[in-house]
C-alpha cells in the first residue's frame, strides 16, 4: 500500500528533528516536512491559508479557529511549552516594579494572540492583580485568527514606522510582553529590563504552586484527513513520541550541549519538571494545563465559550 502523503510545518526542535528529519517514520505517512519558517510565519501561512496539512500551532489561536469552524482538529503533541515571567520587559526609569504597578500602562506586543501573551496576561490577572482590561495594548501587527475586541478592552496598533521596541526605550509604552526577546535587551540595553529581574524564581514558584509548564502550540491536523483515515492520529502521536525518546536520550550526553553545566542544569529540571516534562496526550496535568490556556483565551474575549478539551483533541 502507498503511504499517505502528507505536508509537515514545525519547528526545528531536537524533540521533533528525528520525524522532519526522516529518522522516525510514521507508520503509513510519508512526510514533506517544512522547518523553514519560524512561529510567526508557519502561524500565518495555517491561518490564512490552511498551508499544511499536519502543523505546530498557537494553542489559544487554535482554540479561536475552531470556534470560528475551522475545518481542523489537534492531536494532544505539544512541541512547544514555555514558562513566560522572563518575557515581560520595562524601561527602568519607569519606576514599575511589580505587575500591579502596570494597571492603566501602555503595554506594547507584536500582536494581541500569541500564545505567549495570553498566558501572560491571564497569569499576571489571576496571580498578580493586573487585569487586562487595565491596560492600553498596543501591537505592530495583524492578528492570525481574526477577532473583534471587546468594547472596553483598549488596543491600538501601531503607525507604520514605529517601533515597539524603540517607543520603550524612548517611554512612549511603559512595557513589552512578546512571545521573543527584544533586540536591544539581547544587545544589552539598559532601557529595556525584565520585570521580574529573578524570572526563574517565579517560574519554578508558579509550577510548585500548579503544576502548569504552560502549553504554547499544538499540532493541528486537517479534518478531512483524520475523517477519510481514522487511523492517522494514532500513528502521529506515536511517531512524535519516538522523536522526543530519540531526543531525550541525545540530550543525556554531557557531550551533545556546549554548556558547562548542561548536566547540573538538567538534573535540576528533572528533580522539578519530572522526567518527561514534554508529556503528550490528555493526562491530568496536561488537561489542567490546556484548561487553563482555554480559561484565559475566553476571559480575555477571544472565543465564545469554554471548549472542553475532548471537543479539540482526537486523542488516539
Amino acid at each position: 500500500m502507498t503511504d499517505l502523503k502528507l505536508t509537515l510545518a514545525c519547528g526545528d526542535y531536537e524533540i521533533t528533528r528525528a520525524l522532519t528529519s526522516g529518522a522516525v517514520k510514521a507508520e503509513g505517512i510519508e512526510f514533506v516536512s517544512d522547518t523553514r519558517f519560524g512561529a510567526r510565519d508557519r502561524h500565518w501561512a495555517m491561518a490564512k491559508e490552511s498551508a499544511y496539512d499536519v502543523c505546530e500551532f498557537n494553542a489559544p489561536a487554535y482554540v479561536m479557529a475552531r470556534d470560528r469552524g475551522f475545518a481542523w482538529t489537534a492531536i494532544p503533541s505539544y512541541t512547544h511549552r514555555r514558562f513566560r515571567h522572563g518575557f515581560v520587559f520595562v524601561n527602568p526609569k519607569s519606576g514599575f516594579v511589580k505587575p500591579s504597578d502596570l494597571k492603566g500602562a501602555r503595554i506594547g506586543g507584536t500582536n494581541f494572540q500569541p500564545a505567549g501573551n495570553i498566558w501572560i496576561r491571564g497569569i499576571l490577572e489571576e496571580e498578580w492583580g493586573l487585569p487586562h482590561r487595565s491596560v492600553h495594548w498596543f501591537t505592530e501587527r495583524g492578528e492570525d485568527i481574526d477577532f473583534t475586541p471587546a468594547p472596553d478592552l483598549r488596543l491600538t496598533r501601531i503607525e507604520k514606522g514605529q517601533n515597539l521596541n524603540e517607543m520603550l526605550m524612548n517611554g512612549d509604552l511603559d512595557a513589552l510582553m512578546q512571545p521573543e526577546f527584544p533586540d536591544p535587551f539581547l544587545a544589552g540595553d539598559p532601557r529595556i529590563v525584565r520585570l521580574f529581574p529573578d524570572y526563574k524564581t517565579a517560574e519554578q514558584d508558579y509550577f510548585k504552586r500548579t503544576g502548569i509548564f504552560p502549553i504554547m502550540h499544538v499540532t493541528v491536523v486537517k479534518r478531512d484527513i483524520v475523517d477519510a483515515h481514522p487511523w492517522v492520529p494514532a500513528s502521529l502521536m506515536k511517531a512524535f513520541e519516538a522523536a522526543k525518546s530519540i531526543a531525550y536520550r541525545r540530550v543525556a550526553n554531557p557531550r551533545v550541549v556546549p554548556l558547562a553545566w548542561f548536566s547540573w542544569a538538567l538534573e535540576e529540571q528533572n528533580a522539578l519538571l519530572g522526567r518527561d516534562p514534554w508529556a503528550y496526550g490528555l493526562g491530568e496535568a496536561n488537561r489542567r494545563n490546556l484548561e487553563t490556556m482555554i480559561r484565559y483565551t475566553h476571559q480575555q474575549g477571544l472565543i465564545s465559550r469554554i471548549w472542553s478539551v475532548y471537543e479539540l483533541f482526537c486523542a488516539p
